[in-house]
């Protein structure tokens, strides 16, 4: 078998990757290594207004469940503000049917779509990637082709194997643990953040609802500022505290620390989780990986057009979506390490400090003047202000 381009990983940015290239006329076939696209969830499910804005895709009924107008964040010892910016609006989504809706999507644009095949090595041809070998439901197979896009996730292996370093060490990454969960009171428009040591020291908690009393509740720590204790002991507490009853169960890791630094080789491209191109201050991945995956299904399309299967002609992948959300990424970076100078008095006394204040109108100014005791965030604030 023989394609133009082989993509790796049949979630949000492997899909996305596949459609934009099969939609520029490739040949294009996109291998999971799950049986069935879209499980294990490995995502608490909220999209923002921005992502279908610039994806084009339409939030339908079948995979929206809740609307999201607000965003609640508490404070460890019981400070609470609630913002209405029109950045938090958006969509709580069912990621096992989103993400197979993606992949249906790639498959009508041209994409052949292989679940239960997972990549097992890479085929080279003096010295540049030029198919893979997987193993799929009838066996093994190699597939040649002019490129080939890693979608595979943290820790990519067929990053590694092409000689990119996609590895990340354990306090680069966000260990987390998320129940779907029934029995929740919350109101069906807002989403909860959680933030302190006694929530999730390192990281945060949160509760997205998904409507008919459930909800994603979940929480990430990194593991490296946490000694011992794990991840899940912190949500159970949670959820007993709370009363919520367990219906399902997925955990996962994600990378926190921003973008490996390279994301091209000869005959290769790195996308979404398996890059590090997830927002390092959220944790959020979605709308990142898919603004990255559509620049590498187009670059990829490129690629095949003039016949450059090279390094130099595919940094284009890297200049590209490095120009697009690469600013954004460091900045939320330098954020995060702002919030993590603070213990949980100062971050509980910085929440208080704006408790009832319209936060989707507060002026820079104040809000600056709001900040003065916090020398760390005050810095970072001023650079994204």
């Amino acid at each position: 078998m023989r394609y133009d381009l082989v993509v790796v990983g049949g979630r949000v940015a492997g899909s996305i990757a596949a459609y934009h290239a099969a939609k520029k006329g490739l040949r294009v076939l996109m291998l999971e290594g799950n049986p069935e696209i879209g499980t294990p969830v490995q995502c608490a499910g909220g999209v923002s207004d921005s992502f279908f804005r610039s994806t084009g895709i339409k939030p339908l009924p079948e995979f929206t469940c809740t609307r999201i107008k607000a965003a609640a964040i508490n404070g460890p010892y019981g400070a609470s503000i609630t913002t209405r910016n029109p950045m938090i609006r958006g969509y709580i989504i069912e990621r096992k049917i989103f993400d197979k809706y993606l992949a249906l999507r790639a498959s009508e644009a041209g994409a052949d779509v292989l679940a239960g095949s997972r990549v097992k090595d890479l085929i080279f041809h003096d010295g540049s990637v030029s198919g893979v070998k997987f193993r799929g439901p009838d066996g093994t197979h190699e597939v040649e082709s002019d490129i080939v896009i890693a979608a595979d996730g943290i820790q990519s292996g067929v990053g590694r194997r092409a000689g990119l370093d996609t590895r990340f060490r354990p306090g680069e990454l966000c260990s987390c643990v998320q129940y779907e969960a029934a029995g929740v009171d919350v109101d069906t428009e807002t989403i909860e953040f959680y933030f302190g040591s006694r929530f999730a020291p390192s990281g945060y908690l949160w509760v997205f609802p998904k409507g008919d009393g459930r909800a994603n509740v979940g929480l990430g720590v990194r593991r490296s500022s946490c000694s011992e204790v794990g991840p899940l002991m912190y949500l159970n507490r949670f959820m007993s505290d709370k009363g919520f009853k367990r219906i399902e169960f997925n955990a996962g890791a994600v990378p926190v620390c921003g973008p490996i630094e390279r994301t091209f080789t000869d005959g290769m491209l790195v996308v979404g989780d398996a890059a590090g191109q997830v927002d390092p201050l959220t944790g959020g991945g979605i709308h990142v990986a898919a603004e990255c995956a559509k620049i590498a299904g187009e670059v990829a399309a490129e690629a095949v057009e003039h016949g450059r299967f090279d390094g130099k002609f595919l940094s284009l992948y890297e200049k590209k979506w490095r120009s697009k959300v690469g600013r954004n990424l460091e900045r939320s970076l330098r954020f995060r390490r702002a919030l993590d100078a603070l213990d949980d008095e100062e971050l509980d006394a910085l929440l208080r400090s704006v408790e009832g204040k319209n936060l989707s109108s507060i002026s820079k100014i104040s809000l600056l003047r709001v900040l003065k005791d916090y020398p760390s965030m005050l810095r970072v604030l001023k650079d994204i202000l």
